[in-house]
């Protein structure tokens, strides 16, 4: 009789791990492991979700800037995830930096998996996942500090997935964009976030007026969330009412935007990370505690870090940039990494006491 396949439930609270967990879950399917999804209705999560054709539960929402409310709605996710554990009986739970997620894995014993790609993040300080998988830039400080096993990949998390871009030029069409334009797409700081700073939102006005002081640029901005996009939108109202600055009706494919942009803008990110391995112009306004991937891509020259408004001016050229006429990248040793490292503790029996 065949043994039942193991199954890992993937937990999406953001809208970067969905493009990010897309390989992963096909690689864990084609290798005949059950994959069960739930999605938090958080910033473009569930739309991006749906582009990817995922099967999912919806499960939670975001409650807001106040870290009180973030914190209950923290519980509050938690507990709406115990009729999964009772469906769907998963063998490991697996996510990247999904708070809910873990702490509910740590307390009904479930093995969990986390991804993480900044040190900087607010973890829970008494709980351990099973496993911590990381890119090799983060430092073995943090990394003894948070996991008890880690696995480290090559590269960065946007190494995972960049090699499925398949550029398509009917963007550029649905937006309404020349090739003489200089196309600038700009993500603006994740004002919701616990590592949100007041530094951030000054460096996104200065770097916008640079941008749109300039005759020759258009923008796409990706708002965060609907209600930021309604501030920016009001804030800078001349500049959408005449068509300089468009927010996407629709989501669309990141990679594909950012394939086709002469340079990219924001407030940290997985966007800029993505910009900075496609090696497309990238411009970092972030005023936080600067992480060691980051880091890393400026030291190798794939990233700017904008400090102040002299570098805006010095470093933020706004010029074309020759594009390569197809996707160089075919495989992806970091993504191998990851599917070896899942497997390997799936295949592991658990030792007692062990989550």
């Amino acid at each position: 009789m065949k043994n039942k396949a193991k199954k890992v439930w993937i937990d999406l609270d953001n809208s970067p791990h969905i493009p990010f967990f897309n390989p992963i879950i096909n690689e864990l399917k084609n290798k005949g492991y059950d994959v069960f999804i739930s999605v938090r209705d958080y910033a473009q999560a569930i739309g991006l979700a749906n582009y990817y054709n995922f099967k999912y539960t919806r499960l939670g929402s975001h409650y807001g800037k106040n870290k009180w409310l973030k914190t209950i709605g923290v519980f509050v996710r938690t507990l709406q995830m115990l009729p999964i554990l009772f469906r769907e009986k998963p063998d490991l739970a697996m996510s990247h930096g999904s708070r809910s997620q873990f702490l509910f894995a740590s307390l009904t014993g479930i093995r969990s998996v986390v991804a993480t790609d900044y040190e900087h993040s607010a973890e829970f300080p008494l709980l351990k996942p099973t496993l911590g998988i990381v890119p090799e830039a983060l430092p073995d400080t943090f990394l003894k500090k948070y996991f008890k096993h880690v696995a480290k990949f090559p590269g960065i998390k946007e190494d995972v997935y960049i090699q499925n871009l398949k550029p398509d030029a009917s963007l550029m069409e649905y937006l309404k964009i020349s090739t003489e334009e200089i196309l600038v797409s700009v993500r603006p700081p994740a004002s919701m976030a616990h590592y949100h700073t007041e530094k951030s939102e000054k460096l996104f006005k200065k770097t916008m007026k640079h941008v749109l002081d300039n005759a020759e640029t258009r923008v796409v901005l990706l708002p965060r969330t609907k209600e930021q996009g309604e501030e920016i939108r009001e804030e800078w109202k001349e500049y959408f009412e005449s068509g300089k600055v468009i927010i996407p009706d629709k989501v669309l494919d990141g990679l594909n935007l950012i394939w086709f942009s002469d340079l990219v803008i924001s407030g940290g990110g997985t966007m800029i990370r993505e910009a900075a391995a496609l090696n497309v112009p990238a411009f970092s306004i972030f005023g936080g505690k600067i992480g060691a991937v980051d880091e890393y891509l400026q030291n190798s020259g794939r990233l700017k870090l904008i400090e102040n408004e002299q570098d805006i001016f010095e470093s933020v050229k706004l010029q074309k940039r020759e594009k390569p006429t197809d996707n160089e990248r075919k495989t992806s040793p970091a993504l191998d990494k990851i599917i070896e490292e899942v497997i390997k503790l799936l295949e592991t029996e658990p030792r007692k006491n062990q989550n």
